[in-house]
C-alpha cells in the first residue's frame, strides 16, 4: 500500500458482479486514487468463501481504516448476503438506508431497486443504480438512461429518483446465440473488434424493422449461407440486429411513459457505449456518454448518505 493510498483515502468502493470485481480507493472529494480488479466474480466464488475472495480483491487495502463498500450482484441471493431491493421510486436517500453489512463487519452493500410493469411482472436493477446516481443529478426532470450490458436496462430518472426502468437480455442472447445455436457454427469470433464495422449497422438497420425476433435472428444464418456475410461479419451482424430490436422496443416503451425518447444518456464501459451510441444515431436518437466512473460516484454518494463517509 503506497502512502498516497493510505493518505488520501476516504473509501474504497467495490463493484462486484458475476464475473468480476473492481476495487477502487477513493478521496474525499469523490476522485479515484488506486484501482484494482481480480476475476473473483460472485460466480466463480466456491464453497461460499466471500471473506477470501474479499481478501484476495483487497490485498492490503482491507487494511485501510475506511469505509468498504460494494454495489451489484455480491447482494444478491448468489452473494455474501442478499440484501432487499429497494421498491421504485428509489432515490440514493432510499437505497442508502437500506445498506446492510456483511456478518463480520468486512464490507457493506448496497441494495439494488424493483419495480412491476404495466403486466405486474418484476423487473429488477442489482448494481447500475449506483451508475445512475453517479451520471443523474437531482436537479434534472427527466433523464431517460441506457446502461448497456449482458442485462441492458432503460430507466426513466426524475429529479434523481429511479422511477421505472426495463432490462433486455441482449448481451446475455447474443452470447448464447453465438455459443449454442446452429449461428455460431457460421461466425468466425477469433478476430472480433470493438469498434462496429459495416455488418453492424447492417444488423442494426434489420432489429429497427418490424417482424419477429425469431425470424429475424435467423437471417444471421441464411445471410451467411447465401456468402452476404463473411463469417467475421456475422458476429458484428447479430449484434446490430439485437441492440437495434432493444432500441426499436425500449423506445415503444418511453413513448408508454410519456418519455420524449429522443434524447437517451448512456451509462457504461467505452466500446459498448460507443457501438449503443451509433445504433441510436441511426435511429434517430441523440445520446450523450454519461460518466465513466458513474458507478463509483455512485456509490460514494450513497455511502455519504448512509453516513458511512463524511
Amino acid at each position: 500500500m503506497s502512502g498516497t493510498e493510505s493518505g488520501q483515502a476516504a473509501l474504497v468502493a467495490i463493484d462486484w458482479g458475476t464475473s468480476h470485481a473492481r476495487a477502487y480507493v477513493v478521496d474525499g472529494d469523490g476522485h479515484v486514487v488506486a484501482r484494482r480488479a481480480a476475476p473473483v466474480g460472485v460466480g466463480a466464488i466456491r464453497d461460499g468463501d466471500f471473506a477470501g475472495a474479499f481478501a484476495r480483491l483487497l490485498g492490503d487495502w482491507a487494511a485501510l481504516p475506511v469505509p468498504h463498500v460494494a454495489a451489484g450482484m455480491i447482494g444478491s441471493r448468489q452473494g455474501w448476503i442478499e440484501v432487499p431491493y429497494v421498491a421504485c421510486p428509489a432515490g440514493a436517500a432510499a437505497v442508502a438506508a437500506a445498506v446492510a453489512p456483511t456478518p463480520g463487519a468486512e464490507l457493506s452493500i448496497i441494495p439494488g431497486v424493483i419495480v412491476r410493469d404495466e403486466a405486474d411482472i418484476p423487473d429488477v436493477i442489482r448494481g447500475e443504480e449506483t451508475q445512475i446516481f453517479g451520471a443523474v443529478r437531482d436537479d434534472e426532470p427527466d433523464v431517460l438512461a441506457v446502461l448497456p450490458g449482458t442485462h441492458s436496462k432503460w430507466v426513466h430518472v426524475a429529479q434523481g429518483r429511479i422511477v421505472a426502468f426495463e432490462t433486455h437480455m441482449t448481451g446475455e442472447l447474443y452470447a448464447v446465440l453465438l455459443a449454442h445455436s446452429l449461428l455460431g457454427r457460421l461466425a468466425d469470433t477469433s478476430g472480433a473488434a470493438e469498434a462496429p464495422g459495416p455488418a453492424f449497422a447492417r444488423g442494426v438497420a434489420r432489429g429497427l424493422s418490424g417482424g419477429g425476433l425469431g425470424h429475424l435472428i435467423f437471417g444471421a444464418r441464411t445471410l451467411a449461407l447465401a456468402g452476404e456475410l463473411a463469417p467475421p461479419e456475422v458476429p458484428d451482424w447479430l449484434s446490430g440486429l439485437l441492440i437495434g430490436r432493444e432500441i426499436r422496443s425500449a423506445r415503444t416503451w418511453a413513448h408508454r411513459r410519456g418519455l420524449d425518447a429522443a434524447r437517451v444518456r448512456v451509462i457504461g464501459g467505452d466500446a459498448l457505449v460507443a457501438r449503443y451510441r451509433e445504433a441510436l444515431a441511426r435511429a434517430d436518437i441523440d445520446a450523450e456518454a454519461g460518466p465513466a466512473d458513474a458507478a463509483v460516484r455512485g456509490i460514494a454518494r450513497v455511502a455519504r448518505l448512509a453516513n458511512l463517509i463524511h
